[in-house]
């Protein structure tokens, strides 16, 4: 532009002083002959004047050009911001899709409970109304039996009142495991209903956050316990008698591997998962296989169990209690590394009540991997919000419930679960590990608590 201006301004005094000239020549009538270069300065100023004008414009459009590419390069960038964001709004309704179709099964789930239920209340009804005719019945069998006893007194009861008590008794066991069968299928109710409140919930944050960025790296939160008892699922051996353990189950000829239910003495009805293995039955009490199952619970998920019995679960310290405290019993551990390798130990033990902090005593009778955990000492059971008085606080550093004595061990296996190459040493020691007293650290996938009375041989 300065260019086009100086351009400007030369031509009008080049034209002017060809002008002046001119007339300066008419006025002076001078003899001499007019020279015919006389135009040559004024041709050089023109041509100055143009080339300085060129290189202006030309430096002009490098500019124009430059400010051009700047305005495509940020078109550039917008397009792929738009296109990112158009790929991720896709990932979420892909997401929001998923949910209702997990939200659509829990719900068909949830009507099969709900129908279950019905047909066990109806079932129970039948039942009690069958249970007052034979009591009726009963009663005036009595009362017959009675009044052929004051007459007769030398004659013996009789075998069909004998075997209708039988079968009355039989009734009300048979009534009595069918009322806690129905108090767990309303328990399994609610949970199914809360689950589906949540999904529901998750859907609802899903659609407001959608149209905002930050939606795009928030994930819901998995509830930290879920069910595991499922009925559907559950093979009960069909015995009057419900077996105590895996092993009576395994002993009346199911041979399979599953989820059962037991009733060990001086307890309630419970489900467990019997591993059968080398011709008898083992009851499961943890496993772990991929960290799905936050095992970061309370004293009481710990005591009374969590998780579910076809994943990843405690069975509870209770319950263990209760199986073990029928007769000895044997522990194992089997453990399996990064590598597929797979490890196992056993130990004779004793474990202490609900007012022992469930105190765990080990010694150790066979195994291929080397031994971790303390021999001949009492292991209290400590959580995060359960410290027995004594013993160090190991779950505020030590993820997850564990057995421990005078210091922090170097194993639990229910730690956080954390894959392979930690980068800290803070988050190595909270995954599931299995130190060995030589100092050896074993980096552990997957692993399975198991235990069987004493009374037959264990095999690998």
């Amino acid at each position: 532009m300065h260019m086009i201006k100086l351009f400007l301004f030369i031509v009008p005094l080049v034209i002017s002083s060809k002008i002046d000239r001119d007339y300066s020549s008419y006025d002076s009538m001078s003899p001499e002959p007019k020279s015919r270069f006389a135009m040559l300065d004024d041709v050089k100023i023109l041509a100055n004047g143009l080339l300085q004008l060129g290189h202006g414009l030309k430096d002009f459009v490098h500019k124009t050009k430059g400010q051009i590419n700047d305005i495509f390069q940020k078109l550039n960038i917008f397009d792929q911001s738009f296109y990112d964001l158009s790929l991720q709004t896709n990932e979420i309704k892909e997401e929001e899709k998923e949910l209702r179709r997990t939200t659509s099964k829990l719900q068909v789930k949830n009507e099969e409970v709900k129908n279950m239920s019905l047909e066990l209340n109806s079932k129970l009804e039948s039942l009690l109304e069958e249970k007052n005719l034979l009591q009726q019945k009963v009663k005036y069998l009595e009362k017959q039996l009675s009044s052929l006893t004051k007459n007769q007194p030398e004659i013996q009861e009789h075998p069909e009142v004998t075997s209708l008590k039988n079968f009355v008794e039989q009734q009300d066991n048979s009534i009595r495991n069918l009322l806690q069968t129905v108090e767990e299928q309303y328990r399994q109710l609610n949970q199914q209903h809360s689950q589906i409140k949540e999904i529901e919930n998750q859907l609802r944050r899903t659609g407001i956050q959608e149209s905002t960025e930050n939606s795009l790296s928030s994930k819901p939160r998995a509830p930290r316990t879920t069910p595991f008892l499922h009925l559907n699922e559950t093979k009960i051996a069909e015995h009057n008698d419900i077996p105590a353990n895996c092993t009576t189950i395994y002993n009346r000829g199911e041979h399979t591997s599953g989820i059962y239910s037991i009733r060990p003495s001086n307890s309630q009805v419970f489900n467990v998962y019997c591993h059968v293995k080398a011709g008898s039955s083992w009851t499961v009490i943890q496993h772990r296989i991929d960290g799905s199952q936050n095992f970061n619970e309370t004293w009481e998920n710990y005591r009374y169990g969590f998780g579910r019995l076809d994943g990843e679960f405690w069975l509870g310290l209770e319950k263990i209690y209760s199986i073990v405290n029928q007769s000895n019993y044997i522990l194992r551990i089997e453990l399996e590394d990064w590598k597929d390798n797979k490890h196992y130990i056993e130990y004779s033990f004793h474990l202490g009540d609900h007012e022992t902090n469930y105190t765990l005593h080990l010694a150790e009778i066979t195994g291929n991997v080397p031994n971790a955990l303390p021999e001949h000492k009492d292991l209290v059971f400590s959580t995060w919000d359960h410290k027995a008085k004594g013993h160090v606080n190991c779950p505020e550093s030590y993820s997850g419930g564990w057995w421990c004595h005078d210091v922090c061990e170097e194993n639990n296996l229910n730690g956080n679960y954390n894959k392979p190459r930690a980068k800290t040493k803070p988050e190595r020691r909270r995954g599931i590990y299995w130190k060995s007293q030589n100092g050896r650290l074993y980096s552990i996938k997957s692993t399975k608590m198991l235990i069987h009375p004493t009374d037959s041989e264990s095999s690998e």
